[in-house]
């Protein structure tokens, strides 16, 4: 009778206990630091971080998953050396320079033209002053030079190196090349025959550097370089 007893007030308690039971909620917490995480909002001032800033830059000497460091300096003597040494490691081949051509149109014909004359829609519309052709003797653009402008920027052309992949900013630079031999009056180059290395690793960069996108917005009045 006894072992009827306690049995019948188990089976009540647990019957109590289920009835109290919320599925839409979890009625015990045991570990709450596991459940409720500790968030910070943008910008805000908490004694856990140094300086007691939220938002901090990034530890001196890392880089960003999916984006190789650039060695030239933006500065006039980065520039230089740059223009000098720098070479386009992507083929001269007829689908690139096609690529580089709607990246172009994309991205800098606004400003600089459909030909490189520094004719674009802007200029036209006198938004922008002083743009140059690529062909202008006294900047003697080189594929250097001009993949070190649209990587940092230069005057009020902004840098495109967050809106476009490496491999992008190479392609252009091909294009660019071919204008500026367009308005020097040359013989179209020949295409490359086949890919190389170089195009193999900048493709799998690209694979893994989704940037945020944004369109750079030129301010008026200022000569811009390439």
């Amino acid at each position: 009778m006894r072992n009827n007893i306690q049995i019948l007030g188990s089976l009540m308690l647990l019957i109590v206990l289920g009835s109290c039971q919320n599925k839409d909620y979890r009625n015990y917490q045991y570990m709450p630091n596991m459940y409720q995480e500790v968030s910070y909002e943008a910008y805000g001032n908490y004694e856990v971080f140094p300086n007691g800033m939220e938002a901090m830059i990034p530890a001196e000497g890392s880089v960003s998953r999916g984006w190789m460091p650039y060695e030239y300096e933006n500065s006039t003597e980065g520039y230089q050396a740059a223009k000098k040494g720098l070479r386009n490691p992507l083929p001269y081949t007829e689908d690139n320079v096609n690529a580089g051509k709607e990246l172009y149109t994309i991205y800098c014909a606004i400003c600089h033209g459909d030909k490189g004359d520094g004719q674009g829609t802007l200029a036209e519309r006198e938004k922008i002053l002083g743009i140059p052709a690529y062909n202008d003797q006294g900047r003697a653009i080189t594929e250097g030079s001009v993949y070190h402008v649209t990587y940092y920027g230069i005057n009020t052309m902004g840098s495109y190196a967050s809106q476009t992949t490496d491999r992008e900013l190479w392609l252009i630079n091909h294009y660019v090349m071919d204008l500026k031999d367009q308005l020097d009056g040359k013989t179209k180059r020949a295409f490359d025959s086949a890919s190389t290395d170089d195009e193999a690793s900048l493709t799998e960069e690209e694979a893994t550097d989704e940037g945020e996108n944004a369109t750079a917005m030129p301010s008026e009045e200022a000569n811009i370089e390439e």
